[in-house]
C-alpha cells in the first residue's frame, strides 16, 4: 500500500471540524501537533503496554519483530477499542452529551482487562487533562476535571483526547491519525531503549507503519460502539505478566 499524505485546507479549515470554544480553528493543526509532541507531558514514555514482557521473554528481538508487533497493536488493539473511543468522544463532545461521555468512559475502563493497562490509560489521561486545562478554559474541560477530582470518572486518555480534539476544532480523521501515530511512536521509543535497538530501526519501523495508520484511521471512521472488541488477548496476558517481571523499565 502506498503512503499518501492527505491534503488539508488549513486556512478555511476542514469541513469536518467543529468550533465549540477554546483555540482559534485556524491554529488547530499546529496545536494538534503540539499535544502529540514528546515534550507534551502525558507520561507515555513510562509505559510499554506489555511490550516489555515480549522483550524479556525474547519474543521481540529486532526491527522486524517490533514492526510486526506494532502492526498487530494498531489493527487488533487500537482499532477495535481506544481509537473508537476517541471518535465517539469527539462527536459526543460536539453534541455536549455529558451523560453519554461518562457512559463510554465506563465502557473504556471495563474493556481493559489488565490492571496495569487500565492504570496506564487513566494515568496518561489525567496528566493530559491537567495539562490542557491550563491551556483552555472550555466548560467541558472544566466539567471533566471536576468529575475526575470528585472520582466520578477515571480519566482515560482516549476519552479526554477525543473531547479535547473536538474542543480545539480538529478534523476528526486527522485527530485519529495523530492518535494512532503517537501511540506507535511512543512504543517505538520505549522499545529502542529496552531491546535495545538502533535509532534507525525505530525510524524504519514507524515509516513502514504509516500506511497501516492511515488505513486504520479510515476503517475506524466507519466503526461505532457496537464494533468494540478486545482482539489482543495475548497482549492483555503480557500486560498482566508485566507486573511480576523480575526487573522493569516501565510502569506498564
Amino acid at each position: 500500500m502506498k503512503w499518501e499524505l492527505p491534503m488539508y485546507n488549513l486556512i478555511e479549515g476542514s469541513k469536518n471540524h467543529s468550533n465549540i470554544g477554546g483555540t482559534n480553528t485556524d491554529s488547530w493543526f499546529l496545536h494538534l501537533i503540539q499535544i502529540h509532541d514528546s515534550a507534551f507531558p502525558t507520561g507515555s514514555f513510562a509505559h510499554s503496554f506489555g511490550i516489555e514482557t515480549y522483550i524479556q521473554e525474547d519474543i521481540l528481538r529486532d526491527e522486524n519483530d517490533l514492526t510486526k508487533f506494532l502492526d498487530m497493536y494498531i489493527r487488533y488493539n487500537l482499532a477495535s477499542a481506544d481509537a473508537i473511543f476517541v471518535k465517539k468522544a469527539y462527536y459526543l463532545a460536539q453534541q455536549q452529551d455529558k451523560a453519554s461521555l461518562i457512559h463510554i468512559e465506563n465502557i473504556c475502563h471495563g474493556i481493559k482487562l489488565s490492571p496495569e493497562t487500565r492504570k496506564a490509560s487513566a494515568m496518561m489521561g489525567r496528566q493530559f487533562l491537567h495539562t490542557v486545562r491550563s491551556l483552555n478554559d472550555n466548560e467541558l474541560i472544566k466539567l471533566w476535571y471536576e468529575k475526575l477530582k470528585n472520582k466520578e470518572i477515571k480519566g482515560h486518555y482516549s476519552i479526554v483526547y477525543g473531547i479535547y480534539a473536538a474542543i480545539i476544532g480538529a478534523d476528526v480523521k486527522m485527530a485519529l491519525e495523530m492518535f494512532l501515530y503517537s501511540s506507535v511512536t511512543a512504543l517505538v521509543q520505549n522499545a529502542v531503549r529496552a531491546v535495545p535497538l538502533g535509532q534507525m530501526s525505530g525510524v524504519k519501523a514507524v515509516f513502514t507503519l504509516l500506511p497501516v495508520i492511515q488505513e486504520t484511521a479510515r476503517q475506524v471512521m466507519t466503526l461505532n460502539l457496537d464494533d468494540l472488541d478486545n482482539n489482543s488477548i495475548a497482549l492483555e496476558i503480557a500486560s498482566m505478566k508485566h507486573e511480576f517481571l523480575h526487573s522493569r523499565l516501565f510502569i506498564s
